[in-house]
């Protein structure tokens, strides 16, 4: 009998598909080494959870959020090599949302060249999870950034405590000052580019821009958006960020529930947070690397099987 069963997409299977990420080719031959039984079979979602209740196995769900004691989800965690490796859920639905931050018990030795590597990776390399423009163009100061994101390329609605336009509309109307906004790169409903013409129209500080993420980062007082890696990436900044929905990384965020919450935060002047702390804690030990020598092992005690 197995010890582990992964669910993972059809298409890996094949030649022509994707194949295997290297987070579960790691992770399979460091289990090869050790002498672990698993099983791969092809996720299917909707007989999920008739297969978890078939055996004794703990069962690794491919971008999955299936809430139970012997399911682990697993997917990247906003920035690659970093994975959620959760009974809960991946990104806004794992169970890192709705653990303590411990910021006083974690070394600043060891958190400060930890943020600082993936700084220089990320923020100086002028990388992000889409493509962003290579060149980089003067952009002028900022009061706020809105980074707004793809819905009809994900669920988003259950995750929302604001919609897009509530969240710009009020960000430009209690905002004094310019206010930046990039749409998604894969959004391409003329729906939205009509809307966004429109609210510039409405409001002459607000600025629609294509520019590099990390540009438009630098050059504003804070970001706000609805639970996007932009927020992520804004730590690394050290920008104060507003998030306008669910997200297991709120932590060190201002979090608005209500257009009246979003008008409170707004009125108050940003606050430094402990950036580089909580990016350890939250990269460096919550989740797991794909790179980790002791991948194997570390997702061994997180199901129990160390």
């Amino acid at each position: 009998m197995s010890d582990l069963v992964f669910h993972v997409p059809r298409s890996w299977f094949s030649l022509s598909g994707e194949g295997f990420r290297p987070f579960y080719v790691r992770l399979m031959k460091g289990l090869d080494a050790r002498g672990v039984a698993y099983e791969v079979e092809v996720l299917d979602r909707d007989t999920l959870p008739q297969r978890v209740e078939a055996d004794s196995a703990i069962h690794v769900v491919h971008h999955g959020r299936f809430a139970h004691p012997r399911a682990r989800n697993a997917d990247v965690a906003y920035i690659y090599p970093f994975w959620n490796f959760d009974a809960q859920g991946i990104r806004a639905f794992s169970s890192i949302g709705k653990t303590a931050f411990p910021q006083d018990d974690i070394d600043p030795e060891v958190a400060r060249p930890f943020f600082r590597r993936l700084r220089k990776r990320i923020v100086g390399g002028r990388t992000s999870r889409y493509e962003q423009p290579t060149d980089a163009a003067a952009v002028n100061p900022a009061k706020a950034a809105v980074f707004l994101q793809s819905e009809g390329h994900r669920i988003v609605g259950e995750t929302c405590y604001l919609d897009r336009w509530q969240m710009l509309r009020g960000v430009c109307a209690d905002t004094d000052g310019p206010v930046l906004v990039k749409p998604h790169p894969r959004d391409t409903d003329p729906t939205t580019h009509e809307m966004l013409r429109a609210l510039a129209d409405e409001f002459p500080h607000m600025t629609l821009s294509s520019g590099n993420i990390h540009d438009l980062i630098a050059a504003t007082d804070r970001v706000v958006t609805i639970n996007s890696a932009v927020g992520v990436e804004a730590y690394l900044h050290r920008k104060p960020v507003v998030l306008c929905g669910q997200s297991d990384f709120h932590h060190i965020a201002d979090v608005a529930r209500s257009p009246q919450d979003l008008s409170q935060i707004l009125s108050r002047p940003p606050r430094k947070r402990a950036y580089d702390k909580f990016i350890w804690w939250y990269f460096g030990d919550r989740c797991l690397s794909s790179t980790d020598p002791d991948l194997a092992d570390r997702v061994l005690g997180r199901c129990g099987l160390a």
